[in-house]
C-alpha cells in the first residue's frame, strides 16, 4: 500500500499542469543555465543500457587483467588525450537543485517485437521471466539517477552510482507476454550522496492500462577515485504533493534505521517473538519422551533444514556492469531464478507467483572472475504464501576465504489446494523464521 499510494502521488506530480511539458516530449529543459535534452518517449531500456555506457566512458574491451572502471582505467584505456571527466563536487552547494521532473523517465521494454521478446520469454511457465524485469528495473534506476546528477553533458561523468537497498518491490498484476512494458518513474528522495527512485511498470492494453508492479530502490553515488561517497544534488519538492512524496523517502529512511537497529543479529528476539519459537519447539518434541532432545516432525510439516537449495555461478566479464563489476541485476536474477525453483519444489508445483521483493541489500561489490555461492531456503509459510530467504556470498579459492555480498527476500504465493507448513529445527533456523516472518508482515 505505502509503494501504491507514493506512485500515485508521484505521477499527480509530475503530470501536473506546470510540469507536464518537462521531459514528456522532445523539448528542453533549461535549468541553472544549462540545456539538457529531455528523453525521447519511445527510449527502449537497451538503448538506454548503451547511452548510459556512453555518459560513464567505462570501455566494452577488457584489457590485460584490469578490471577497475576509474579515471585512470578511462585513460588507460582511451588515452589521456581530449578525456574531459566532470569535477566531483565536494558540497550540494556546488551543485545546482534539482526537481523531481527532472529525473523523470519513460523507458519501453518492447515485448512486442518478436526478436527483443526472445530474451524474456520463459516457456515452461508460458510467460515472462521476471528475473529479466528486475535487471532493467536496476538499469532504470541507474537511468533515472544520472538525469537527476549529471550536469555537464559534454564531459563524462565522473562519479559511480550504483544500487545500495532494493527497499521494496510489490507486483501487483500478471505481464502479457506481446505487449511493451512501459517503465515510468523519478527520483522521489535524495540525501547527501543517496538517492530513492520510484518506479512502476505498466502495459497498455484493449481494457485499459494496467499496473504491474511498483518498485523502490536506494541509489548511492561514489567517487570512483577517492573509493568514498559522493555528493548528489539536492532534490527540492514543487508542490505540496511533492512534498508529501519526499517525506515518504524520510519516513523510509527513519524505518530501515530502525529496523537496523532490531537486526537479530544485533539484538535478541522480542518477547512475543520468543513466546512464538518456543511454542514451536514444543511442537516438535516427542510426547512419548520426557527429555527436550528426542524431536520428531509434526504432521504436514517439512523440516526448515530440508528446504535448502543452492547453486554456484562462476562470474565472467559478459555479465559485468558500467564500471566492471558484476551487475546488481544479474545477482537479482539469479537469486529470484534459485527462490523460483526453490518454491516450486516445496510446493511440488510451477503454479506459484511472486508477491513482493524485499530488503535486497548490496553489501559488497562482486568482482568480475569471482566464485558466486547462493544458497536459498524456505524460511516462514503462512496459509499458500511462502517466503524465501537466499544468501549470496562470494568465494575467493586463491585465499580460501568467503564473504556476503547480498541477503534477498522474496514472497510468493502458491496456487494449490494446500502446502505444508516449515518448521525449524535449530536456534539459528528459529532466527531465519522470525526474520523471514518479520518481512512477510512488513
Amino acid at each position: 500500500m505505502f509503494l501504491r499510494k507514493s506512485w500515485m502521488l508521484v505521477r499527480n506530480a509530475v503530470n501536473s499542469s506546470h510540469l507536464a511539458h518537462i521531459n514528456r516530449d522532445c523539448t528542453p529543459i533549461v535549468k541553472h543555465g544549462r540545456v539538457l535534452q529531455a528523453l525521447k518517449r519511445h527510449l527502449t531500456i537497451a538503448a538506454a543500457r548503451e547511452s548510459l555506457k556512453d555518459l560513464v566512458g567505462g570501455t566494452q574491451k577488457l584489457i590485460g587483467y584490469t578490471y577497475d572502471v576509474t579515471m585512470e582505467f578511462y585513460i588507460a584505456s582511451h588515452g589521456a588525450a581530449g578525456i574531459e571527466m566532470s569535477p566531483v563536487a565536494e558540497s550540494q552547494g556546488e551543485l545546482p537543485v534539482r526537481s523531481m521532473s527532472d529525473s523523470y523517465s519513460e523507458l519501453i521494454i518492447p515485448l512486442s517485437d518478436v526478436g527483443s521478446r526472445q530474451k524474456y520469454l520463459n516457456p515452461s511457465m508460458k510467460g515472462i521471466r521476471f528475473g529479466r524485469i528486475l535487471e532493467d528495473l536496476d538499469t532504470f534506476s541507474v537511468y533515472a539517477s544520472y538525469k537527476h546528477t549529471f550536469v555537464d553533458r559534454s564531459k563524462k561523468a565522473a562519479i559511480s552510482i550504483v544500487t545500495a537497498l532494493v527497499d521494496r518491490i510489490e507486483k501487483q498484476d500478471e505481464i502479457a507476454i506481446d505487449v511493451d512494458i512501459i517503465m515510468s518513474g523519478n527520483v522521489t528522495w535524495a540525501g547527501r550522496s543517496s538517492m530513492e527512485v520510484t518506479t512502476k511498470l505498466q502495459q497498455k492494453l484493449d481494457s485499459g492500462t494496467k499496473t504491474i508492479l511498483v518498485a523502490r530502490f536506494l541509489m548511492v553515488a561514489r567517487n570512483p577515485q577517492t573509493k568514498k561517497a559522493a555528493v548528489v544534488c539536492a532534490l527540492k519538492p514543487q508542490n505540496p504533493e511533492e512534498e508529501q512524496i519526499f517525506q515518504m523517502g524520510e519516513e523510509s529512511k527513519l524505518r530501515r534505521q530502525e529496523e537496523t537497529k532490531r537486526d537479530l543479529l544485533k539484538t535478541h528476539p522480542s518477547e512475543a517473538e520468543r513466546e512464538l519459537i518456543h511454542e514451536k519447539f514444543l511442537q516438535t518434541l516427542d510426547p512419548n519422551f520426557h527429555t527436550f532432545r528426542q524431536q520428531v516432525k509434526p504432521d504436514n510439516t517439512v523440516w526448515m533444514e530440508d528446504t535448502t537449495l543452492k547453486n554456484l555461478h562462476i562470474c565472467f566479464p559478459e555479465s559485468r556492469n558500467l564500471y566492471n563489476k558484476i551487475f546488481g541485476g544479474y545477482l537479482m536474477r539469479k537469486a529470484y531464478e534459485l527462490a523460483w525453483a526453490n518454491t516450486a519444489m516445496y510446493c511440488s508445483s510451477r503454479n506459484v507467483s511472486l508477491l513482493i521483493v524485499d530488503d535486497i541489500a548490496f553489501l559488497k561489490s562482486v568482482e568480475i572472475r569471482s566464485l558466486l555461492l547462493m544458497s536459498s531456503q524456505v524460511v516462514y509459510t503462512q496459509d499458500k504464501d511462502i517466503q524465501i530467504h537466499v544468501h549470496a556470498e562470494v568465494i575467493d579459492p586463491d585465499m580460501g576465504s568467503q564473504s556476503t555480498s547480498n541477503n534477498f527476500h522474496f514472497t510468493f504465493r502458491c496456487h494449490e489446494p494446500k502446502i505444508p507448513e516449515i518448521m525449524p529445527r535449530s536456534y539459528a533456523e528459529y532466527m531465519l523464521y522470525l526474520d523471514g516472518k518479520r518481512h512477510f508482515e512488513s
